[in-house]
């Protein structure tokens, strides 16, 4: 190899370096999380996990255009993904349930126990994905619901009732989908993605306390709910569509 294929090869290898840990920024983002809530503030909570989802949501691209698989053989990047989402997207909203009394007195320890345990089915499981990239069943992505009642103030025993039908779901094959990774609809899905992300930050810095989000920003909350049914509407269309070939059937 001469020099200048060396030097091309360790930019290469360097550049690959460099997504694994923008990716592992993900859990001292999430750690920030934890912070916040010890100190009881769920804005900056949720800010921080907001900044986790931004990363998660592009190192996966950025990975394949580095070819990490390739220049880094020794790290398993999905291993590290998964180690990071389980502590942002479980333990962190775990915490937040527990920490701010988002269901009955009570029911605090069971409800974050019981999310911390059917969550290590959804990050064991080998079908967790479709071979279009949707998820099968409730992808523990608990820090949306935790999302959702916050913005919309529901009631204690509602926020209860919506956890333990998600924790079912979990073992359930309905498909929800990946709004980066599916590639049906994604010149709609991707700018939803991006109306849902922009909508959600503005209503999350609405304090509870002052105003309802609904109120206090009404064309940003409604635009929120449309984003929001969107992706419902298009995750039961394909729950409720035959399963496509795998790519491995079509050969």
């Amino acid at each position: 190899m001469d020099n200048q294929s060396t030097r091309h090869h360790k930019k290469e290898v360097a550049a690959a370096w460099a997504v694994h840990a923008f990716t592992a920024s993900g859990i001292v983002l999430g750690f920030l999380a934890v912070v916040a809530i010890l100190e009881g503030d769920k804005i900056a909570a949720f800010m921080w996990l907001g900044l986790a989802l931004f990363v998660d949501g592009i190192d996966g691209s950025l990975a394949r255009r580095v070819k990490v698989q390739e220049f880094t053989p020794q790290v398993d990047g999905t291993t590290l993904d998964n180690v990071i989402d389980f502590f942002n997207y479980v333990a962190v909203p775990a915490l937040m349930i527990y920490w701010f009394g988002v269901v009955p007195p009570g029911w605090e320890t069971i409800t974050a126990a019981g999310i911390m345990a059917v969550s290590c089915y959804t990050f064991s499981n080998v079908g967790i994905k479709t071979s279009d990239y949707y998820f099968v069943g409730f992808p523990a992505l608990w820090n949306l619901p935790v999302l959702y009642f916050h913005v919309l103030q529901t009631d204690p025993w509602i926020n209860l009732g919506i956890i333990a039908i998600l924790a079912m779901l979990t073992f359930v094959p309905l498909k929800v989908v990946h709004p980066l990774r599916v590639r049906e609809w994604r010149t709609i899905t991707v700018p939803m993605t991006v109306l849902w992300a922009a909508t959600s930050l503005r209503l999350v810095l609405i304090s509870p306390s002052v105003n309802k989000a609904q109120e206090a920003s009404p064309l940003l909350f409604w635009l929120w709910v449309m984003a929001s049914v969107y992706f419902a509407i298009i995750s039961i269309w394909r729950s409720l569509r035959p399963e496509p070939p795998s790519p491995s059937d079509e050969l």
